[in-house]
């Protein structure tokens, strides 16, 4: 595949300072020091091994404002280009990026060169299991961490559509993703990686940032880093600890205090050989959204703020 990653999100909120307050708590890393910055200024943060994954701007609503797609080479662009014009999607072409607007999710699409992503192993935790004692005479490495939970990359984002089968075309004719898994007439995992999915469109009564997702090394920094979130503010929680079903991940749900929800997550499933990996049709039920874990909540299906968002509303002050 000659995409091969999500590169950066900017992200649009009402309130730029506390939301990237939020951020530097969930363990990304501030990209600069904003000491006597406007409240207002935009602000980058980086990942582990991703690099500069999250910028912050100013916005009258939440919102995810641009998308970038890493691609190998300029032949990729070309690529791209071309497949958008035969959707009649208008396209702005550079040396280094294509650029188009997919009207279902009101999102930028950058596809942009860029190196492709190394990540070191995550040390091994050793498990004991009925009939393997993998540690023997010591504490479980999980419990004896202390350092900050800090997420190695972006995996995925969740966009809502006012047109689901616009946007979900968009993604894959025009800018070349694949299709890992559908839930029929609702939404659609995507991939431009061999991570199950770094793109799912879900349709919705207006354009939105449902959540972003951020991998980090196991269950147990899912559950160290939503534990010292909940320390700080406790109604930060939205869902988990839970595993998926599609996708098959353990995850965490946090909501930021623009509304956005943020998933720690690890044990994706992995698709190299696409001849391998035959997509599912799920129904929208319960199957399709956990295999188990607490149910997910009113506010994870429907966000509270999807009324304010619809009539465009400014949310309130944060």
């Amino acid at each position: 595949m000659s995409l091969h990653r999500l590169t950066q999100i900017v992200m649009g909120v009402p309130n730029v300072e506390r939301t990237a307050a939020y951020y530097a708590d969930f363990g990304l890393t501030p990209a600069s020091d904003t000491s006597g910055i406007p409240a207002e200024a935009p602000r980058t943060f980086s990942t582990v091994d991703g690099g500069e994954q999250l910028r912050i701007v100013h916005a009258s609503r939440r919102r995810l404002v641009e998308l970038g797609v890493g691609a190998d080479n300029p032949d990729d662009l070309d690529r791209v280009a071309a497949s958008l014009a035969r959707l009649d999607v208008p396209a702005h072409r550079t040396p280094d990026s294509v650029t188009a607007v997919d009207p279902g999710t009101e999102v930028l699409v950058r596809v942009e060169l860029a190196p492709r992503l190394s990540q070191s192993p995550a040390p091994v935790a050793p498990y004991n299991a009925p009939g393997v004692t993998a540690r023997l005479h010591e504490r479980a490495p999980g419990i004896l961490r202390e350092d900050k939970v800090r997420p190695r990359k972006l995996g995925h984002v969740v966009l809502g559509s006012t047109d689901q089968e616009t946007s979900q075309r968009f993604f894959l004719e025009g800018i070349g993703f694949r299709v890992s898994d559908t839930v029929r007439g609702m939404a659609a995992f995507m991939r431009c990686s061999t991570d199950h999915h770094n793109v799912l469109v879900q349709q919705a009564p207006v354009a939105f940032l449902h959540h972003t997702s951020w991998q980090v090394d196991d269950i147990d920094e899912i559950g160290r880093g939503a534990t010292a979130m909940l320390e700080t503010d406790p109604d930060r929680h939205t869902w988990g600890l839970g595993r998926h079903h599609i996708g098959s991940n353990f995850f965490w749900y946090l909501k930021d205090p623009a509304g956005t929800f943020s998933e720690y997550y690890s044990d994706l499933d992995c698709i190299v050989d696409d001849a391998l990996w035959k997509p599912g049709v799920f129904e929208e039920n319960a199957q399709a959204l956990y295999s188990w874990g607490p149910p997910p909540p009113a506010s994870f299906l429907a966000p509270e703020d999807l009324a304010a968002l619809m009539t465009g509303a400014h949310a309130p002050a944060q």
